[in-house]
């Protein structure tokens, strides 16, 4: 069997580029060095004058992060795949021979990083640099909000009730290996699905009403490039409405409209938005017992054009990296769903740099 060379590896990734490497791609485009401050910080690994081995890298761990958010990677199946696959190493920046971070180690900086709350700076910190490149938030916001499933939990309906009102369940306080291993933020709602025709041609009278334990991924992007500029997560069960109101909206677009569906229609939301200085684009709800007087159903219909615009971000996150909960805890879900949102701006400044390329 012939030796592997040098220049047998650089003609694999010549050939790797050829066939377009994203990962390539966010490499030459991004640049990963604005995140360090913020990733020294909040890793804040000792100096190494104590002695032993050297941590890893800061911005070499957070593209890793990256690397598994793309590809929806558990720890493990992460440290395998960057030892296997040449374009994670180039990406990376490793060689052959080069130490490898392990699943603890990619662990543990997630849990540092999470611990210091770092993902809101590490998510406004990628922001600048796309205000800096010219993409700044115009022609309004679009809100909206999506399930993010999480790991379901067989719980009592006592324990449910107890977590509920934020509660530890007494069978659980004295066992930590259980509580570690048990969601307290996690909720259960119904997601709705509308109903498919019968195979008679029917069509059945209700929606689908279907069981779902997880999180709430709540974002408003600008209409003009579709980024995400402001973003929260809360247990599946929170309002819509509500999260309007705190801190959602993007003050700094240069146009004032607001764009959402019926579940951010409200007097409180719809004063707060003219308190604000917002010109409210919500869709008005129908009146009850009564049909959607058309002018209402029109306007609606336009109004729809746009704020649709919005589930493209949803169904990108969960096609391309397949958004989804491994962790434990409203923490922790929250840091795996910022990184879902940087890492959904990361390949939305790609596509645009790639067609400002070939304009």
């Amino acid at each position: 069997m012939k030796q592997t060379g040098f220049f047998d590896v650089e003609e694999r990734l010549a050939r790797l580029s050829g066939l377009g490497d994203q990962l390539e791609a966010f490499s030459r485009t991004v640049d990963f060095e604005v995140f360090r401050p913020d990733l020294e910080k909040a890793l804040a690994y000792s100096d190494g004058s104590k002695g032993g081995r050297p941590p890893f890298d800061p911005v070499l761990m957070f593209k890793i992060l990256v690397i598994q958010t793309l590809n929806n990677l558990s720890d493990e199946r992460t440290e395998y795949l960057i030892n296997d696959r040449l374009s994670f190493m180039r990406f990376l920046g490793l060689g052959l021979s080069d130490r490898v971070p392990d699943a603890k180690t990619v662990w543990l900086c997630q849990k540092r990083l999470t611990q210091a709350g770092a993902i809101d700076g590490l998510f406004n910190r990628f922001d600048a640099t796309l205000r800096n490149a010219g993409y700044l938030p115009m022609s309004g916001q679009i809100l909206d909000a999506t399930l993010v499933a999480a790991p379901k939990q067989r719980n009592t309906n006592a324990e449910k009730a107890d977590l509920r009102e934020g509660r530890i369940p007494e069978d659980w306080q004295d066992k930590p290996a259980k509580l570690s291993h048990k969601d307290r933020h996690a909720r259960w709602t119904l997601k709705f699905t509308k109903a498919k025709r019968q195979d008679d041609g029917t069509m059945p009278s209700s929606d689908l009403a279907i069981p779902f334990f997880g999180y709430k991924s709540h974002v408003s992007i600008d209409r003009k490039y579709r980024f995400i500029r402001k973003w929260k997560t809360t247990h599946a069960a929170a309002s819509d409405g509500a999260r309007l109101r705190e801190g959602l909206l993007d003050k700094t677009n240069t146009a004032s409209s607001v764009w959402a569906d019926t579940a951010y229609r409200s007097k409180a939301n719809e004063d707060f938005m003219e308190k604000q200085g917002f010109v409210s684009k919500v869709h008005r709800k129908k009146p009850h017992l009564k049909p959607m007087p058309r002018h209402i159903q029109k306007s609606n219909a336009g109004k729809s054009i746009i704020r649709s615009r919005v589930e493209h971000v949803f169904a990108d996150q969960k096609s391309q990296t397949g958004l989804f909960v491994r962790t434990v805890g409203i923490s922790q879900a929250t840091m795996r769903i910022g990184l879902a949102n940087i890492v959904y701006n990361m390949r939305r400044f790609l596509f645009l740099e790639r067609l400002n390329a070939s304009a």
